[in-house]
This record gives C-alpha cells, sequence and structure tokens, in this order.
C-alpha cells in the first residue's frame, strides 16, 4: 500500500472529492499540469496527523511541499477542510463510531497580555524599563 492509499483510503476519497473545488481552467494550455488532489489530500492529512512540518513531508508523497501547503491553504480559505471535518463527523456519527470519550474542548480565546512599562512614561537611554515596586 502505497502513502497516498494508505493517507487517503477510497472511502475517505469519495466523501472528499465532492467537496473540492473544480480546477481552474488552464488558457491555451499553458503552465503545468494541476497535481493529482487525492495525492495532495493524502499529504495534507499526513502533515496534519503527524504534526511535522510541511518542508519536511517525506519523498514517498509525490507532491511537493510547497504545493501541499498552498493547496492546504487554498482549501482552508474555500472552506473545504471545514466542510471535510464536518463530512467526517457526520458519516462517523451515523455509524456510532465516534468515541466522544476522547473529545477535547478548547476554550482558548485571545486576550491581549499587557507586559513592560507604562506607556505614560516615557523612557531614556540607559533607564530601566521596568522597576519592580
Amino acid at each position: 500500500m502505497d502513502d497516498v492509499e494508505r493517507y487517503c483510503p477510497e472511502a475517505f476519497w469519495h466523501l472528499a472529492q465532492p467537496l473540492l473545488p473544480p480546477h481552474p481552467e488552464r488558457h491555451q494550455g499553458g503552465g503545468r499540469r494541476r497535481t493529482d488532489d487525492r495525492a495532495m489530500l493524502a499529504a495534507i492529512m499526513y502533515v496534519l496527523g503527524s504534526g511535522c512540518s510541511w518542508r519536511t513531508l517525506p519523498g514517498s508523497f509525490p507532491v511537493h511541499w510547497r504545493t501541499a501547503h498552498r493547496r492546504f491553504t487554498e482549501w482552508v480559505e474555500l472552506g473545504v477542510m471545514a466542510a471535510l471535518h464536518q463530512a467526517t463527523l457526520d458519516v462517523l456519527g451515523l455509524a456510532a463510531q465516534t468515541d466522544w470519550s476522547r473529545a477535547n474542548i478548547d476554550s482558548t480565546h485571545a486576550v491581549r497580555a499587557r507586559g513592560g512599562p507604562d506607556r505614560a512614561q516615557p523612557s531614556r537611554p540607559g533607564q530601566a524599563r521596568f522597576q519592580p515596586k
């Protein structure tokens, strides 16, 4: 079994394929041929699952890491990855294959951290920026 089949099995590909945007039209046949979407999805799933960096994508995938990152960014912006995640959860839920004991709820949110000197008092060169009370 090659990496494309391992990280994008047939059933997952059938779920993902209708969610992918159509290929952009190549006018007058110019440019390079578009990399196969299934191979690209398999490479993206490998990076997301393994936690490796895009640059360390193994050579066993028939895609370049820059192309994989660019396609991932494009699909995120178009909502493809969110739709694929929801579709996967729907299929697993219908088959009673969702293990909610392993679910994680993330409640983090952005809060600006205030640190450093008080902006009301300009600092002078050589003066300590922060002085404990």
